[in-house]
């Protein structure tokens, strides 16, 4: 077999790898969702509409665990809102 046949070969064999590991990405997260959705049922979030429930999430995400619960439990820095502006 001549080196290009070689790298010809190697590069089918990465791109098949790359299909598999992007199969298992997909089914990684579905369970993870199935993971996320129990672990929120019964938590009243299941009231929040889908995208009211992405916004709290990012915002969640982007302040990470530790200050997110801070701040819900009162204990963190808290943001003025716009009411308590307006009343300043």
């Amino acid at each position: 077999m001549s080196r290009k046949s070689s790298a010809v070969d190697a590069l089918r064999k990465l791109e098949a790898d790359r299909e598999a590991l992007a199969a298992r990405q997909r089914e990684l997260e579905k369970e993870a969702a199935l993971e996320l959705g129990q672990a929120i049922l019964g938590s009243g979030l299941e009231h929040f509409s889908r995208k009211g429930l992405r916004r709290v999430a990012e915002a969640l995400g982007a302040m990470g665990e530790q200050a997110a619960l801070e701040r819900l439990a009162g204990t963190g820095p808290v943001r003025p809102t716009a009411a308590d502006r307006a009343s300043a």
